[in-house]
């Protein structure tokens, strides 16, 4: 923390509008840290299907709610379908990674299920903010080319069509990306874990693998579901864009 005064002092004498945002966003994530870091211990002691899954339910509302605000959208409409549409995909690939590929007893189990949960609807968080604003604010945009398909008798789907594959791109080309280079541009973050706790590099390397496969999955599939249930309430009766 102490190298955060350097740059609190470039930016006061550069005029640049950062430093209270800066310090404020540090002081929220190091309190953030300290509580989440406090109740999990007593959940990891609990290790209660229930409670667990009560932890699991929890982030992905979070996540929902900050989607929905990044977003621009409203609360009442959208959150629930924002967070069905990253929450089943995810739910459904920590269950097949504990289940079929670390081979747990208790797929519930505290130690695996929420700290992989939350390294796969941190991503997917990501890919949907920049997946839904390509969507929406492409569309509005291009509001007239959108009317325009549709007078010419194309149904709501294939007007919107460019826009959607755009969207789906911007969502995925970030994670392309890391997924090529990983390995020999960084080193992520599970797999650094488990080495610095000493575990074997080849160790690592498995689960490495798996998470990240189970990342790009989940975002792709994400970003599709988010889309096709927020647009559900995005359009009137016309197909006109309400938001």
């Amino acid at each position: 923390m102490v190298f955060i005064i350097p740059i609190v002092i470039i930016n006061y004498k550069m005029g640049i509008g950062l430093n209270k945002r800066l310090i404020y966003a540090l002081f929220r994530m190091t309190i953030q840290l300290i509580l989440v870091g406090l109740f999990l211990q007593y959940i990891f002691i609990l290790n209660n299907p229930w409670i667990n899954s009560a932890y699991i339910f929890f982030m992905i509302g979070a996540a929902g709610i900050s989607t929905v605000k990044t977003c621009g959208l409203t609360m009442k409409n959208q959150l629930i379908p924002i967070a069905l549409g990253f929450g089943v995909p995810n739910f459904i690939m920590i269950l097949f990674i504990n289940q079929f590929i670390i081979g747990l007893d208790n797929v519930f189990n505290a130690q695996y299920y929420i700290p992989l949960m939350g390294m796969l609807l941190g991503n997917s968080l990501s890919g949907n903010i920049i997946g839904i604003n390509t969507f929406y604010s492409g569309l509005k945009q291009n509001e007239r080319e959108y009317h325009y398909r549709l007078a010419l008798s194309a149904n709501q789907w294939e007007s919107t069509l460019p826009w959607y594959k755009e969207a789906i791109t911007a969502c995925m080309n970030p994670m392309i990306a890391s997924v090529e280079t990983i390995g020999l541009v960084s080193l992520p973050g599970m797999m650094t874990g488990q080495i610095l706790s000493g575990s074997m590099p080849m160790t690592t390397i498995a689960y490495q693998i798996v998470i990240m496969a189970g990342i790009l999955i989940t975002r792709y599939f994400g970003i599709h579901f988010s889309i096709i249930l927020t647009r559900r309430k995005a359009f009137d009766a016309y197909d006109r864009l309400k938001i």
